[in-house]
């Protein structure tokens, strides 16, 4: 049993040089590289088991696991949510804050006409 039952369990995935910072705000980081899709997939799976809350991924990790995180977020009480690394952001994050304000106002507030 967890001696903080109240407090909610974040994880930050990714290469070392990006997901060390997270550790000294007190967020458990796991160290994975590129091209380990099926460990991360494992990875994913353990968090929801250990009920982590919020997970921030490295976004290059993030695109090769798109589909598998989409049905995660949907179907679980957890937030994957892609963050640049230190080789610098792919833009995934902004098109992925940009498609959950569509679904949720019914419009892009985002674009630029």
């Amino acid at each position: 049993m967890s001696s903080n039952p109240g407090k909610l369990k974040m994880a930050a995935v990714g290469d070392y040089e990006s997901i060390l910072p997270f550790q000294a705000v007190g967020i458990d980081p796991f160290f994975m590289e590129q091209g380990e899709e099926e460990q991360l997939r494992n990875l994913l799976k353990q968090l929801l088991q250990e009920r982590y809350a919020v997970v921030f991924m490295v976004d290059r990790l993030y695109e090769t696991q798109q589909e598998f995180i989409r049905e995660l977020n949907e179907s679980y009480p957890v937030s994957i949510l892609p963050v640049p690394g230190v080789q610098g952001s792919t833009g995934i994050g902004v098109e992925s804050i940009r498609a959950s304000v569509e679904r949720a106002v019914g419009m892009d507030i985002f674009s630029v006409e």
